[in-house]
């Protein structure tokens, strides 16, 4: 096993980090890890925005809920973003219905997220910790303000980074059995029963980790992700389409 491996399965995410700052160097090979990040069609539909105003941050960090969010030395979002490749186009005479369509929107996606990943394997690689930011859709429409994003982009995820200040334990994932099947979906007979084990596991896990407090199993967390619907996550699409994305619904 290779030490890119090693470092892979023994991911963390990293939610303290100490005041060494993120060297211009490592940040250069970051940026160029996510310049090199395979992209769907050869498009290239993704961009970053590095954000360092401390206020820009604050204002993110109250989307995110989540105070860390100011403390990470480093922070990074990924955006879907056609809106280049548009005045690429448009700079040609074209403006065609194609520019806007939802396959375009998401090979953005799709781009964005690869970037992500790979720059968060090439920060782990280095010695540095992450941690991601889906909070960031939040409030999508007051994160496009903040970023001042032009139309056809989107806002995909958030990454924190840089020096580690803790060291968490690995936390337990579900049996690659209830993932990964072959040649067709595997439907399961009872669920509970399945991850019954990894309930256990989990909650050992979070009763070390919290001590004192209620330690939710799996099964426990998914009723209580589901109740907890965000109204604003829950119009996304709205938010796409107010983008200028051409979304062709069904009515």
């Amino acid at each position: 096993m290779n030490e890119t491996i090693q470092k892979q399965l023994s991911h963390r995410s990293i939610r303290a980090f100490s005041d060494k700052a993120v060297p211009k160097e490592v940040l250069d090979t970051l940026l160029a890890v996510a310049n090199r990040t395979a992209t769907s069609s050869g498009l290239q539909l993704s961009s970053i925005i590095r954000v360092t105003d401390a206020e820009a941050r604050r204002r993110i960090s109250l989307i995110c809920g989540q105070e860390y969010v100011n403390q990470a030395p480093e922070f990074f979002v990924f955006i879907a973003d056609c809106y280049r490749n548009a005045r690429i186009a448009r700079e040609q005479g074209f403006d065609g219905g194609g520019i806007r369509d939802m396959d375009r929107f998401f090979q953005a996606f799709t781009d964005a997220c690869l970037a992500a990943q790979n720059v968060t394997t090439a920060i782990e690689s280095l010695g540095l910790g992450a941690v991601y930011f889906g909070s960031v859709l939040n409030d999508p429409p007051e994160l496009i303000r903040i970023l001042a994003l032009p139309e056809l982009t989107f806002p995909v995820l958030g990454l924190g980074f840089g020096y580690p200040a803790q060291d968490p334990q690995l936390k337990p994932r579900m049996d690659m059995s209830l993932k990964v099947f072959e040649n067709h979906y595997k439907v399961f007979d009872n669920y509970r029963e399945n991850i019954a084990a990894y309930d256990l596991e989990l909650q050992t896990y979070y009763d070390l980790r919290d001590k004192g407090r209620h330690s939710a199993s799996f099964s426990e967390q998914v009723v209580k992700r589901f109740k907890a619907v965000r109204e604003k996550r829950s119009l996304l699409l709205n938010v796409a389409r107010k983008q200028g994305f051409d979304l062709k619904l069904d009515e």
